[in-house]
């Protein structure tokens, strides 16, 4: 029999198969088929072409068939006879012949049970047909159907069966159980189109109501646009954070978190308890800068010509500053190194932060951190809590409303921790370069981008920072004034900035230049200037009022009239000792204000051997008392005998003012070796250093605000440690002009200046 390959579909006895004679020919061989032609079809395992079928690729049972008829367009109908088992598969290349033998089976159903349940199947059908359109013409064809088999023969391509299962039906022996897997399959395929199509009609009805809807949506939007655009007083808060997040030019992280809360507005309504929280946050978020500015060129002549007009002085401050500057241009940032400023009170390093905004064209943020103990005043709080708040960061980003300011971060020394956390710890994500272009606020809870902010930090000392703060930092020391510094700086800034505050004008007051260093120098004790403006300032006010009284057109100030204007006793500075006598040294000490000269006095009492230590020492200096007695105990063993049977008393004066820092050493051993020696030392000497067991001479710090105190004392020679002769060069020329400044390193040769009067 020529054989009939066919895939993927059911062939049963009992059913007529039509298929064109030329498809026939592709198949088998070039000669046409003959009405009453046997055929048999058997089935592929898998899907191949002509050329590749072997024998081993068709299932072992096939169904026989007859050609009944040939029309004169090439149809050919088969009508099929009873299943086969194939013996011998005979595949040349012109066509494919197979051996095969009947197969029986089970007629373990009856006919009238056959006829009822096939009724049945076809009623179904024919219910189910009437669900779609093609239902009319598809009515003939199930009238047509006679039997299961053809049934399941004409929906095999849409029945939900696999190749396998399609060949099970046909080798089930048993009739019942054969028919059962028809009827089955049958009533699954029914079943699968009904939900299919139900799934369907839901899922067009879904989508008809989201069309429905949208289209509802920007019809309500085009009005509300077109009533914007007509009465722009009464937009909506809805409408009005709509437009800003489309302008905003924010991230596409915080797009979504502001399109979720915008739209949780909109569900909530204004009445709503949460109403307010979700305004804050939308009118915060879309407050901020969120595009990049572009990077602009920068004159260095004109930054300097700002600097220079800003402040006097400070002349390697500018420096760096101009450096910092010149790199940023070269590289094409926005920002380079953090800078932090350290310094006394009043030497202007907040007002320069300005300055360099002003010299860089840049918006100018300043955030004060003194006394924050609390990490959400950085981070923010999260929104969860009640009355939740931005960090400080951020919100000194919205009030200065861009992307890259100059923000000055004031007195970071002076950060504190408790339980609510550790805010220098949070500023290290702030100012750390690898971390700071996704900074996220707790409030925000989106990331922003700092990384183009310039910042400038401050503090007074570098002692209370953290290290791994500090490491993150550039420091750039900022000395004390000279006195000719600060009569500079008083009649170019503090006097015009002060009478221009209190309406006075400059033909109704002159202020003399020996006024003027007489308010320095007996008015004010510090290395800044904030003291000193706040004499100008009063000394206005007291201008005013005689004015306002007509008592006085024209005022001028002396010295002699201070005390007048003032209305204040100068301040009492410490000076040079009017007579020397043994066991008293001059030594010099820094101060957050500044420096300062501060004696060291020694006295014998009869006693037995004790040691007291008054003025209010701290640990360090109580350790530079007990080195200097051993010190001196060592080189001046005769002269120490009388420490046996007396009570040695050294005492730093100002006993309520808390004392400490290391150095004090060599003015500690110096007065005790002029105590015991009976030497005493000249007052036109002081000095600064901390010594050790072996009697070196250790460097220091502070030294240009200790050498200026010196100055200011009245002192002519200074013996400072040689290790510090670098720091001369930060130290002002007029200062050194007026010193005689002595680099010691051992303190047998400090003892030998000072007590036998060695030259250098």
């Amino acid at each position: 029999m020529f054989v009939i390959p066919i895939y993927d579909m059911i062939i049963l006895p009992e059913v007529t198969y039509y298929f064109k004679q030329d498809v026939f020919r592709e198949l088998n061989l070039q000669e046409e088929l003959k009405e009453d032609e046997e055929v048999v079809f058997l089935m592929l395992k898998e899907d191949r072409n002509r050329d590749e079928m072997r024998p081993e690729d068709f299932f072992p049972i096939g169904v026989s068939g007859k050609v009944e008829g040939i029309d004169s367009e090439g149809s050919v109908s088969v009508r099929t006879l009873g299943r086969v088992d194939v013996r011998v598969i005979q595949a040349t290349p012109d066509m494919m012949t197979a051996d095969v033998e009947a197969r029986s089976g089970e007629q373990d159903l009856d006919a009238e049970e056959v006829k009822l349940r096939f009724d049945k199947l076809r009623t179904s059908m024919l219910k189910f047909i009437q669900r779609f359109q093609w239902g009319i013409w598809a009515r003939s064809y199930v009238l047509h159907w006679k039997n299961v088999s053809e049934v399941v023969s004409a929906l095999s391509a849409y029945l939900n069966l696999t190749n396998e299962e399609k060949y099970a039906i046909l080798e089930t022996d048993s009739a019942r159980e054969r028919f059962g897997k028809m009827e089955r399959s049958v009533y699954e395929f029914m079943e699968i189109a009904r939900v299919g199509e139900e799934a369907e009609n839901d899922q067009q009805e879904r989508h008809e109501k989201v069309y429905r809807e949208e289209a509802i949506k920007k019809q309500i939007e085009f009005l509300q646009r077109q009533l914007d655009e007509m009465h722009p007083e009464n937009v909506s808060d809805v409408r009005k954070f709509e437009q800003k997040i489309e302008e905003s030019g924010m991230n596409e992280t915080a797009r979504k978190e502001a399109e979720k809360v915008l739209n949780r507005m909109k569900q909530e309504g204004k009445d709503s308890h949460e109403y307010g929280m979700l305004y804050d946050f939308l009118d915060f978020l879309t407050g901020l800068c969120w595009k990049k500015e572009e990077v602009q060129e920068l004159d260095l002549e004109e930054a300097e010509a700002v600097l220079d007009r800003e402040h006097y002085g400070l002349k390697k401050v500018k420096q760096r500053i101009i450096q910092q500057m010149a790199v940023m241009a070269l590289n094409r940032q926005q920002s380079g190194s953090i800078l932090l400023f350290v310094g006394p009170p009043g030497t202007g390093k907040t007002s320069i932060g300005q300055s360099i905004a002003e010299a860089l064209h840049r918006q100018y943020a300043r955030v004060s951190l003194g006394g924050v103990r609390d990490e959400a005043e950085i981070r923010g709080h999260r929104r969860t809590y009640v009355g939740a708040m931005p960090g400080r960061i951020m919100e000194g980003m919205k009030r200065c409303a861009s992307s890259n300011p100059v923000m000055v971060l004031d007195e970071v020394d002076k950060l504190s921790k408790d339980f609510s956390g550790d805010p220098a710890s949070a500023l290290l994500e702030v100012l750390d370069p690898e971390q700071n272009h996704t900074f996220t606020d707790h409030y925000m809870n989106v990331p922003y981008d700092l990384s183009d902010v310039l910042f400038v930090c401050t503090a007074n000392t570098i002692d209370t920072i953290p290290e791994p703060l500090l490491n993150r930092m550039e420091v750039i020391q900022f000395p004390g004034y000279t006195a000719v510094e600060k009569e500079q700086i008083a009649r170019k800034h503090l006097l015009p900035k002060a009478m221009k505050k209190m309406g006075v004008k400059a033909q109704n007051l002159k202020v003399t230049d020996a006024a003027l260093q007489t308010v320095i120098r007996d008015y004010t004790m510090e290395s800044g200037v904030r003291g000193l403006k706040k004499q100008l300032e009063t000394l206005c006010r007291y201008a005013a009022v005689k004015l306002v009284k007509g008592e006085q057109k024209s005022i001028t100030v002396s010295p002699k009239r201070l005390s007048e204007f003032l209305d204040q006793k100068p301040i009492h500075h410490e000076g040079i000792l009017e007579e020397k006598r043994p066991g008293v040294v001059t030594g010099l000490a820094w101060t957050s204000a500044g420096g300062e000269i501060l004696f060291i006095e020694t006295l014998l009492v009869p006693g037995s051997g004790k040691v007291q230590v008054t003025g209010q020492l701290g640990d360090v200096m109580k350790e530079s008392v007990q080195i200097a007695l051993s010190l001196v105990k060592s080189m001046y063993p005769k002269e120490a005998e009388i420490l046996k049977d007396h009570d040695l008393h050294i005492h730093v004066p100002a006993g309520a003012v808390p004392k400490d820092g290391p150095s004090a050493g060599i003015t500690m051993t110096s007065a005790l070796a002029s105590l015991l020696t009976q030497k005493a030392v000249s007052p036109e000497y002081a000095m600064t250093g901390e010594v050790s067991l072996r009697g070196t001479v250790m460097p220091i710090g502070g030294l240009p605000e200790k050498l200026m105190a010196a100055q200011r004392a009245g002192i002519s020679k200074v013996l400072v440690p040689k290790a510090n002769v670098d720091d001369l060069d930060e130290v002002a020329d007029e200062v050194k002009e007026k010193l005689t400044i002595l680099p010691v390193e051992k303190v047998t040769e400090v003892l030998g200046m000072v007590l036998e009067g060695k030259k250098r």
